[in-house]
């Protein structure tokens, strides 16, 4: 199709005339135009001007075995030769999705029953939740309907999971959240601990405002309860100790399900090989997506115990069919890569690779506390971020989101991609790096974090 390309225009200029992007401001693209990345290799991206940088983030939290891996490459090209596509619809299937249905079963840490084959997080969360509203239906709870997520979650964009994420500006404008979706604290102690308040004692205050929050709502009407191990895009918050212990009990005390969000944690990414095994969560349903193919196909999976299954296989037998699917869950293509992934991520033990490498990039991260722009470091294996803040003492700032992108644009420009959460940065490079790589990257926060500080004159 290049003879369509219209070459009086650059790359850019074609990209503001025609592209519209997600999780962009619209108006100020079209000013700025993109960065455009033309290729990628281990855990770097170069861009159309030939710089190199390191993708800080993995993409979006999702590339584990780096760019341009071979075997994948060559995974995704033996399947389109073999069979390109085909469906799980009326008794169908295929060896890659049923291999790695059984794998999926065998790597959890829990009893788990089944799987089922989704494209997106986003696609994973808004399906279980429709999964929920039939279980409660085939149980004969009509009532039973409400779910809660907690504020600063990410649980995706489509209408069901964007009202389960509890960021403001995914609900601004689009007239979410959307009724039966509640949302309660979120676990950060740095931020919503309260003055003599203890770690553990701020995470019983939590498990408190859960048990409140479903007494008021009433038991009866209160279904499930969502979790990321880890919150990545609000913020990178690592749960205080005792947090999920305290939580799991509330949650027992009620009958309340427990969604466990896995699409930035699992395969690894908190040194173990999912978050919920990292945190002793024991949860009905696992979400996972993203780092499951290292994103290098779109794909995704929830995988449920017999708790959850069983009424829901019940209420597709009395209808004659479980009414919801989608024509490209569980592809051929997206299994096969999936298999090859979660084979290189066993065989180069990249999950111990996340605790060695992670926990030293986050001590050398550590060394930044004493910057007077620097609120608190925070992580667990290899995700981990550092907030920035104006005024240490009451960990405040002049203009939200300010320093946050101050400190961005200074990483992109001495050649680190990261993300600004509000005013903080991220961190979520890809398994593979190595604690030479990570001290690469280390030294170029500080080489900005000093540039930042000298440009607001607090150097």
């Amino acid at each position: 199709m290049s003879e369509l390309k219209n070459f009086d225009k650059t790359p850019e200029e074609r990209d503001i005339a025609h592209h519209f992007h997600g999780y962009t401001d619209a108006r100020r693209h079209e000013e700025i135009g993109p960065m455009i990345i033309e290729s990628g290799q281990g855990i770097y991206v170069t861009d159309n001007s030939g710089r190199r940088f390191i993708e800080g983030m993995a993409g979006l939290w999702s590339v584990a075995v780096g760019f341009q891996e071979q075997r994948l490459i060559d995974a995704a090209i033996a399947q389109m030769r073999k069979l390109p596509f085909y469906h799980n619809f009326g008794h169908k299937s295929h060896d890659p999705a049923i291999d790695l249905a059984e794998q999926l079963i065998e790597l959890a840490h829990v009893p788990m029953s089944k799987v089922f084959y989704t494209n997106s997080g986003s696609e994973a969360n808004d399906t279980v939740l429709k999964m929920v509203w039939y279980r409660s239906n085939a149980l004969g709870k009509p009532e039973k309907k409400k779910v809660i997520a907690r504020n600063r979650a990410y649980h995706g964009v489509t209408i069901a999971s964007a009202s389960l994420t509890g960021l403001p500006n995914n609900h601004r404008s689009f007239d979410l959240p959307i009724d039966r979706v509640l949302h309660t604290l979120a676990p950060h102690y740095w931020k919503e601990g309260r003055d003599g308040e203890t770690e553990e004692q701020f995470a019983a205050r939590c498990a408190e405002e859960l048990d409140a929050l479903i007494q008021r709502e009433g038991p009866e009407t209160v279904a499930a309860f969502w979790a990321e191990p880890v919150m990545g895009a609000g913020g990178v918050v690592v749960p205080p100790a005792t947090y999920f212990e305290k939580i799991q009990a509330v949650l027992a005390k009620h009958d309340v399900l427990f969604v466990a969000d896995e699409v930035i944690c699992g395969f690894g990414r908190t040194g173990e090989m999912f978050g919920a095994i990292t945190y002793d969560i024991r949860p009905d349903v696992i979400v996972m997506s993203k780092q499951i193919t290292s994103s290098y196909v779109p794909f995704s999976a929830i995988m449920m115990n017999d708790r959850f299954y069983q009424p829901i296989a019940e209420e597709s037998h009395k209808i004659s069919t479980f009414g919801h699917g989608f024509t490209a869950g569980g592809h051929p293509l997206g299994a096969v890569v999936a298999l090859e992934n979660l084979a290189i991520i066993k065989e180069r033990d990249l999950v111990a690779n996340a605790r060695d490498v992670g926990g030293h990039f986050l001590s050398r991260l550590r060394t930044l506390s004493e910057s007077p722009l620097v609120g608190e470091i925070r992580g667990v294996g290899l995700i981990s971020a550092v907030e920035l803040v104006d005024d240490k003492a009451t960990k405040s700032v002049k203009v939200a989101g300010r320093l946050g992108r101050l400190m961005n644009e200074a990483m992109q420009r001495n050649g680190l991609i990261s993300r600004g959460m509000g005013d903080a940065v991220a961190f979520c490079p890809p398994l593979i790096i190595t604690r030479a790589q990570a001290d690469d990257m280390f030294e170029i926060v500080a080489r900005s974090l000093r540039e930042v500080e000298t440009e607001l004159g607090v150097a």
